[in-house]
């Protein structure tokens, strides 16, 4: 018995159509793409000819007690503990706007009437939203 073999045939590979997927992808592109021109202008702006210091209003007052008792009105120690410095402090700060959030924070070993005292004159300047900051300890 005779096999024949049959002539291999190469196959063709058309690439008229990849041709034409790739030319309507960069004419997409081409379209698509925007080119911005910017134009430079010559602006001259404006100088002041004063510099006018402008004490900002804080957006939230934080009132920091020590181990040993000193307050800190953001960030700034109070020249002693009496509650008039901290009412004076408080009203510098927050420019008589009882409106601001207010946090206290304390060490751990501060003493609680010195917490209490701030709380209290906080109260009395009208600040309702007081708040006290925590620190979890993290868990072991």
């Amino acid at each position: 018995m005779k096999l024949s073999l049959r002539q291999r045939t190469e196959p063709e590979v058309n690439l008229t159509s990849l041709i034409d997927v790739v030319l309507l992808l960069l004419i997409f592109f081409m379209v698509s793409t925007s080119f911005v021109k910017q134009s430079q202008i010559a602006i001259r702006l404006p100088e002041a000819e004063s510099t006018a210091i402008v004490e900002e209003v804080p957006l939230q007052i934080d009132i920091m007690i020590t181990e040993s008792g000193t307050y800190l009105v953001n960030g700034r120690e109070l020249i002693n503990n009496r509650a008039e410095t901290i009412r004076n402090a408080l009203q510098k700060t927050s420019g008589n706007n009882s409106n601001l959030p207010l946090t206290i924070s304390a060490d751990a070993n501060a003493r609680h009437q010195d917490v209490v005292t701030a709380m209290d004159v906080a109260g009395r300047l009208g600040f309702k939203q007081i708040s006290i900051a925590t620190v979890n300890d993290p868990v072991e």
